[in-house]
């Protein structure tokens, strides 16, 4: 178990508990963990800094990396390729050869993006959906590793952690399919191959979705597992729905 709480606009620790209780309520259990400890803790990622911050040093010294201070305003203004709803948008490099956009990069208040090698074809083997192949540039642009809040991104901390960790098999949405290509480039970059670590298998299933067809989640007011279970619904009743 592994508490994603990156951002702490919207992570609370009763927002941890109740995720640890309402996993447990669908009998889903674990053996490592924020509440039980384990041998490669900690396993809140707002403890796991430290790691981050290594990461991206890294990264900046290999020349992977450069400052960013377009806003989303300017992303928003900049698009110009269609992209797929799930996935963000595609960043169209232009802070990627300022020069002048460094000067702001030691004093903060900036964002960092990971220069992917463009043209570049990325292939993986997905357990589910089969062969997937993206080309860096063309699928998708130049992502965020760390925020100009001062946080780390997504794509840094998942890879930092899986290799950490080592985490051998992962399961996640649809959604995050392209995802698996930045994180492929960022493992790379880091040196994981030639440090014993092996790239895990990776799953995408298909996402869990309404009556209508909209993928469930907070922005359009989806029922949570906790309030499913105060309206008195089973366990057995909710993993029905989720399977169908």
């Amino acid at each position: 178990m592994r508490n994603e709480d990156l951002d702490p606009q919207r992570s609370r620790a009763e927002f941890a508990r109740a995720m640890m209780e309402d996993l447990r309520w669908l009998g889903i259990g674990w053996s490592e963990g924020p509440d039980c400890g384990g041998p490669y803790g900690p396993y809140s990622q707002s403890e796991r800094r430290a790691y981050y911050l290594e990461a991206w040093r890294r990264l900046r010294e290999g020349g992977f990396l450069y400052p960013c201070i377009c806003s989303r305003k300017d992303l928003a203004q900049a698009a110009s390729a269609p992209n797929d709803a799930d996935d963000e948008p595609l960043y169209p490099g232009t802070c990627r050869e300022r020069k002048d956009v460094a000067e702001f990069a030691d004093s903060g208040g900036v964002n960092w993006r990971f220069r992917v090698p463009d043209g570049e074809t990325i292939e993986f083997a997905d357990l589910n959906l089969g062969r997937q192949r993206y080309v860096a540039g063309r699928d998708f642009g130049d992502f965020l590793v760390w925020r100009r809040d001062d946080i780390p991104a997504y794509q840094l901390a998942v890879v930092v952690d899986d290799a950490a960790m080592r985490i051998t098999e992962v399961v996640r949405g649809a959604d995050l399919l392209k995802s698996t290509a930045r994180q492929l480039l960022l493992m790379r970059a880091l040196g994981y191959a030639d440090r014993d670590y092996a790239v895990p298998d990776y799953f995408h299933c298909e996402l869990v979705r309404d009556s209508a067809g909209v993928r469930l989640a907070k922005r359009h007011d989806a029922l949570g597992i906790r309030h499913l279970r105060e309206s008195g619904m089973t366990a057995e009743k909710v993993l029905e729905m989720a399977g169908r």
